[in-house]
């Protein structure tokens, strides 16, 4: 039987220590490939490029740089790189920080895996929930676990996990968690250029978050376990439907969805 193949991607960059600890963590498991941008591109969210052309940089074998985004990575990656054998699973990571709650919309590391799910691979991302000081070896020893287990099984093509795994400790356990709620805070500094114009920082810096029983940042904050968040990409909110259908817009009659 051959290997399975292994795409990994990120959005620190392909030579970001936390990438080169996914590689080595999965790399016994199958035909690692490596397709990352070739600068930091963290909060990027799922940003493609559509405007102007990408270049893809071989490194070394198997292994690309994209002067893109993580989303552009993945696209090219399953789309041209590996068209001819598609990854059996991608795994984007490992992030140096946080991927917790509402960070999934900001975060290009789970951009990537997010892609690779649209296009039918089954998808993990991986960050380490750490600041000023990263130990990936935990972290690592948790993807290579997961990953084993994963290429065990047949998988949902669009299957997207979204790992956090707490720093400084060596976790002894997990927890399948709900995304929960935090904040960083609500601030914009507000400096001046050397000419006079004004320019601006967003984003805070005062972590807090809400206590929410079952949730990604209560496991690895409180309880010092990994967690493992199940993603889909359906945002419709099913709840809003039936409200909605409730309102009453002057000169225009509701109609039914097409098959309801």
């Amino acid at each position: 039987m051959p290997k399975p193949r292994i795409l990994v991607s990120n959005d620190d960059g392909y030579f970001s220590e936390g990438l080169q600890a996914l590689v080595e963590a999965v790399s016994p498991l199958g035909e690692v490939w490596v397709v990352a941008p070739d600068r930091e591109q963290s909060a990027a969210s799922h940003a493609i490029s559509l405007h102007r052309p990408l270049r893809i940089k071989e490194v070394r074998e198997r292994w690309f740089a994209v002067d893109g985004t993580p989303t552009d990575c993945a696209y090219l990656a399953i789309v041209h790189l590996l068209k001819d054998a598609r990854p059996t699973l991608m795994v984007s990571g490992i992030n140096h920080g946080s991927n917790l709650a509402e960070d999934v919309t900001y975060s290009g590391t789970v951009a990537a895996a997010m892609e690779g799910a649209l296009l039918g691979i089954p998808a993990i991302a991986f960050s380490l929930v750490a600041r000023g000081t990263f130990d990936f070896a935990p972290a690592a020893r948790f993807a290579r676990s997961i990953v084993t287990t994963a290429l065990e099984r047949p998988l949902p093509p669009r299957m997207l996990l979204n790992v956090n795994i707490p720093g400084g400790v060596e976790p002894d356990g997990y927890s399948v968690t709900r995304l929960g709620r935090h904040s960083y805070g609500y601030s914009v500094v507000e400096k001046e250029d050397p000419r006079g114009r004004k320019y601006y920082w967003i984003g805070g810096s005062e972590y807090q978050h809400e206590d929410i029983p079952g949730s990604d940042c209560n496991a690895v904050h409180l309880g010092r376990r990994v967690s493992v968040t199940p993603l889909h990409l359906d945002l419709t909110d099913h709840g809003r439907l039936e409200d909605l259908g409730g309102w009453s817009l002057q000169g225009y009659a509701r109609h039914e969805p097409d098959g309801a």
